[in-house]
């Protein structure tokens, strides 16, 4: 088994916590919250510009130039594609860009970034995707899961097609094929249990992200 299917399999819980979250579910149904969805929304275009700097770091740890090419090209999927997107929707609830940068992050949104800031300065490669894997690739696996109910009356239509989309399937894809490809080369059996827990961790603090989305609707 791969590495990616090894800590998907051993982490399930702490995944499926995340992946099948109650704000995915009421996402996909088209009930959730504007409130829950709004928060969300302001929290991760927050987040976005702290992965930015993590998917900066990946090329500036990168040991050749295919592996800084792959970190560019998540570099710019967050800047170029992500980003946009939360701008578009959030202009619809008149929130321009500036006011989305100048919110005061939440806490739950310090918690998860600087936890893999910290993971990357701290360890090589290997380490820091492993904690970014949850993001990129568990997305990807929400909008594929979700994608038959991007219908005309779902307002989170327009969410739910950029994570299904065939471009952010393939840069997940390529993201599993990248972790894998550097385990070949940098794990091992004794370094397995660290690896574990920063995949279980990252993932717990996705759900956790969600959470916050849902609190801000009570």
């Amino acid at each position: 088994m791969n590495l990616f299917d090894q800590l998907k399999a051993d982490c399930l819980n702490d995944w499926e916590s995340y992946t099948k979250h109650e704000f995915v579910r009421q996402m996909g149904e088209g009930t959730l919250p504007s409130a829950a969805f709004k928060k969300y929304l302001v929290q991760d275009y927050l987040f976005l510009i702290q992965f930015s700097r993590a998917y900066a770091l990946s090329i500036y740890k990168s040991r050749s130039l295919k592996e800084m090419r792959h970190g560019l090209e998540g570099l710019k999927a967050i800047l170029d594609v992500e980003m946009d997107l939360h701008v578009r929707i959030c202009e619809g609830w008149g929130i321009s860009a500036s006011e989305l940068e100048n919110e005061p992050e939440a806490s739950e949104t310090i918690a998860y970034t600087r936890f893999v800031l910290d993971v990357g300065n701290a360890g090589d490669l290997l380490d820091l995707y492993v904690s970014l894997a949850p993001c990129m690739i568990g997305y990807g696996e929400i909008g594929s899961a979700l994608k038959d109910k991007a219908v005309s009356d779902n307002p989170y239509s327009e969410w739910i097609l950029e994570y299904a989309s065939d471009e952010y399937q393939e840069l997940a894809q390529n993201t599993i094929k990248h972790i894998n490809l550097l385990s070949d080369e940098l794990s091992s059996d004794a370094r397995y249990p660290r690896l574990k827990n920063l995949f279980g961790a990252a993932s717990r603090l996705e759900a956790d992200f969600w959470q916050m989305g849902l609190d801000a609707a009570d």
